[in-house]
């Protein structure tokens, strides 16, 4: 398959994807098609983890490899210099090449251990979500190091993929008609009629202050700052019609 046309299908899939699982089944496909057996998605860890488990966001990795890597404490052994991949574009190394490819130093034990799971060569980029936390996306297994082409290529496939799943957790996180009690979603629909807390409240049968009381609740819980935001957020997602 030609680059624009791999390019273009895998960029549509990733596009396409709506929840974690379809895009982690994306994200093995690329790991594939370019010749890699692992990938990886890891939330960068403060100075004191230890652990490779804890941070790991996304990941196909042996269960055997993970639970020997944390046995041995490699974690800070492991990680590459932010300065490494301090820019968007990704980077590309092989443990095999010799103990100072590209200009790095890698530990023996985490060199052996990479060995064993021919996981040899690897591609890394890093990027923040809108909250600024920093993460890196690594794919990894034994093949030759990759071309400009391929570097070009994979790294704009792995920012979309980065971008698609921070979309679907955003979206996984709005409101559902859950978060409004019954009452509260009464309120609501009535308000978005034109009805003043006394028209609701005789409606209702309740007082002004239970139906204001209602409106503050629904207006927190949507994180709205008015009844008309409320209204409006409401109608967006399809709480009230």
């Amino acid at each position: 398959m030609i680059t624009l046309e791999r390019q273009s299908i895998l960029n549509s899939e990733i596009h396409a994807a709506q929840t974690p699982a379809a895009l982690t089944a994306v994200l093995v496909r690329i790991t594939h098609e370019f010749g890699f057996r692992c990938y990886m998605l890891i939330k960068m860890p403060p100075e004191e983890e230890t652990l490779l488990a804890n941070i790991l966001v996304l990941s196909n990795l042996p269960r055997s490899y993970v639970q020997e890597f944390d046995r041995q404490k490699l974690l800070n052994k492991w990680l590459l210099s932010p300065m490494v991949l301090e820019s968007a574009q990704p980077f590309c190394w092989m443990v095999d090449k010799s103990s100072t490819d590209n200009g790095i130093s890698f530990a023996p034990e985490v060199v052996e251990l990479q060995r064993r799971h021919d996981l040899t060569t690897h591609v890394a980029i890093q990027m923040h979500s809108p909250c600024g936390a920093t993460y890196r996306m690594r794919l990894s297994g034994r093949r030759p190091r990759l071309s400009q082409v391929e570097m070009n290529e994979i790294g704009m496939l792995l920012l979309h993929t980065f971008a698609t799943l921070q979309r679907i957790n955003r979206a996984s996180k709005r409101p559902s008609p859950h978060h409004l009690s019954g009452r509260e979603l009464e309120v609501v629909k009535w308000t978005a009629q034109g009805k003043t807390s006394s028209e609701i409240g005789r409606i209702l049968s309740l007082s002004d202050h239970t139906v204001n009381a209602y409106l503050t609740n629904a207006i927190r819980k949507l994180d709205c700052v008015n009844r008309t935001q409320l209204v409006a957020k409401a109608l967006r997602l399809k709480l009230i019609a």
